[in-house]
Order: structure tokens, then sequence, then C-alpha cells
């Protein structure tokens, strides 16, 4: 997959992160509305995030803010998003790229995304790290959907609610 021009894992991915952007930006603008709140997950380690050493020694590899009632100086740009957050009542900045963001949901309305994903042939990894989305069921409830496979009609009184499918179940391996 690394000499192959189309790279739809990349590209899904920058899509992803997009939407990430999108609500921080419009969150930055005109604050979070009703109930709500965000749930972003971080790679601590990734070179251009900024929190303090404290913080890091007790998260050394990822890290779940949340973006609720008390957050201030929410700045957004294109490669990156800063806020100010309170930690044992003392408020700390953090700056964390997008690159660095591995998880995001908006539980108010079950939302919720999965990132990095897994190259196609890496079946070890997949094996060890299991489904990538499993971690998610726990910022975000998941439900189960019927799918039409075209043989019989769904039912008008069928409830759809929303639930997180991983894309690596359609690929190739």
């Amino acid at each position: 997959m690394e000499d192959d021009d189309l790279r739809y894992d990349t590209w899904i991915e920058d899509a992803l992160r997009d939407v990430i952007k999108r609500a921080l930006n419009h969150t930055a603008a005109n604050g979070l509305a009703g109930e709500h709140h965000f749930y972003i997950t971080f790679n601590t380690q990734e070179e251009a995030v900024q929190i303090p050493g404290y913080l890091r020694a007790e998260h050394p590899d990822e890290m779940t803010i949340v973006l609720q009632h008390q957050f201030d100086s929410l700045i957004v740009t294109d490669e990156a998003f800063s806020v100010s957050l309170r930690f044992s009542g003392k408020p700390e900045y953090l700056h964390i790229p997008f690159s660095a963001i591995t998880a995001f949901a908006d539980p108010s309305v079950n939302f919720g995304l999965q990132l990095k994903m897994m190259s196609f042939n890496d079946d070890e990894a997949q094996e060890e790290k299991g489904f990538w989305l499993d971690n998610a069921e726990a910022a975000v409830d998941e439900t189960e959907v019927e799918i039409d496979d075209g043989d019989e009609d769904l039912d008008e009184d069928t409830e759809e609610t929303g639930k997180i499918i991983a894309l690596d179940a359609f690929r190739k391996k």
C-alpha cells in the first residue's frame, strides 16, 4: 500500500480530521450549545504536542481531555488547536496537533470518530490491537442498525440509530 497512489486510508483520515476542525472552529466561534461536549483522545508522544510535564508523566502514551463547561482560549488553526483547561483547579495550556488525535466523540449526539487506521496487510497488529473501534464504545454508546440486503423490506417501525463502523471490514487482506 505504501507505493499506491490512491491512498484512500490517508484521505479518509484527513476528511475525518476536517470534521474535528470544523466542530472545534464552530465551538471557538459560538461556544457549545445544549448538552454538546467533546472527548478528544490524543497521542502525548507526538513531537508537536505541548502539555505540562506532569500530565505527560501521568499519561505517557495517550490522554483524553473533555471540552464541556470549563475551558478557555480555544484557538483552532489548520494544523492544531490549543485550549486552556483546569487540572486540580490550576489552568494549564495544551497545544494539540490534529495529527496527534486518535479519537473524537460528542456523546450528546452519539457521534464518535476513531483515527489512526492500520495498514491493509498488518494482520498481526490487528490481532494485537483488536478491531480498531473497540475503544470507541467507552465514549459513545453503540446500538444496532439493521441492514437491508434487498431480500425483504425493513419494518417501518424499526428505529435506526447511529453505529460506528470500521472501513477495515470492507478491505482486502
